[in-house]
């Protein structure tokens, strides 16, 4: 072989290997989720984004939210892809259309990302003193086709990852919402 030949063969090697794995990353199924603050009378301002990437350890979720309150806050999937409040013991509450966490095994318990309960339960978030939140997390036990058409929620406060003292972590009043389409 000629020595020109080799050099080619040698440089369009690795070209064609990178031009592959930019073609793969390329191919990793993606979809941005706009989120809205929520209340018992409607849907509100837009709070930012969340970015959900299918990657080899699960399903990649990417903050970029404002407008929060700092904190630590539970966030799930939710069964249904609505933010309309409903009503429930004879009052209006924000973003219950989306009905309850998502639990396609009927596990009917709450158990934190990690454990075998709802499979919506996903990490709580930490937003900062200046109401953002910028991180990313993984739900290891998802992928954007087991979730397509449900809603994320935010909740006002933290979640415990069980059903004690209070039900499904103890997060309450549902502040923010978003639809993955």
């Amino acid at each position: 072989m000629e020595k020109r030949s080799v050099l080619k063969l040698a440089i369009g090697i690795p070209a064609l290997l990178a031009g592959l794995a930019w073609a793969e990353a390329a191919l990793a199924e993606r979809e941005v989720v706009t989120m809205h603050e929520i209340t018992p009378e409607a849907i509100g301002k837009q709070l930012g984004t969340i970015t959900l990437t299918d990657t080899d350890d699960g399903l990649q979720l990417a903050f970029q939210l404002k407008g929060l309150p700092p904190g630590e806050h539970g966030i799930h999937v939710h069964e249904k892809g609505s933010c309309d409040p409903a009503s429930k013991d004879g009052g209006m509450q924000a973003g219950l259309g989306a009905g309850g966490h998502y639990d396609p095994a009927h596990s009917g318990h709450h158990l934190g990302p990690n454990g075998q309960g709802h499979l919506g339960d996903l990490e709580l978030i930490n937003v900062d003193v200046s109401g953002i939140d910028s991180e990313i997390t993984t739900a290891k036990r998802l992928h954007l086709s087991d979730i397509r058409g449900r809603a994320i929620i935010i909740h006002a406060g933290g979640d415990n990852y069980a059903d004690q003292p209070k039900p499904l972590g103890g997060g309450g009043a549902r502040i923010a919402c978003g639809i993955i389409k």
